[in-house]
């Protein structure tokens, strides 16, 4: 029996050539306006969803309402939970978020990052 996949293969050669779309204000900052761009690259069920995000620099506060795993292409941000540690995340770094997750970004450098919400 041959399985057929549902969705074809996508690959990424660089990410920095795939056109991002204007995503507008990032609705989680909490300072001036930061720039946002993305492409989604796979959308399953629900908030099932892959894709490519770019923010511009600035202040953001964050509750996760899905488990987010995201690797960074670029930039720099400070990241601290509510009540706990703060970490540095930049370029070459993973992190996964928990549902439930809250806390604050400071984007220090655009950053371009790969997401998978879950």
């Amino acid at each position: 029996m041959t399985l057929t996949p549902l969705v074809p293969t996508t690959v990424l050669k660089d990410p920095r050539g795939v056109e991002l779309e204007d995503w507008g204000p990032l609705p989680e900052g909490t300072g001036e306006p930061m720039r946002t761009a993305g492409k989604v690259l796979w959308k399953g069920d629900g908030n099932l969803e892959a894709g490519l995000w770019e923010c511009d620099p600035g202040p953001s506060r964050w509750l996760f309402e899905t488990n987010e795993s995201i690797t960074m292409f670029s930039g720099l941000m400070l990241v601290t939970e509510d009540g706990g540690q703060a970490y540095e995340i930049k370029a070459g770094d993973s992190a996964v978020f928990p549902k439930g997750w809250s806390g604050t970004w400071d984007i220090r450098e655009t950053v371009f990052k790969f997401y998978t919400a879950f």
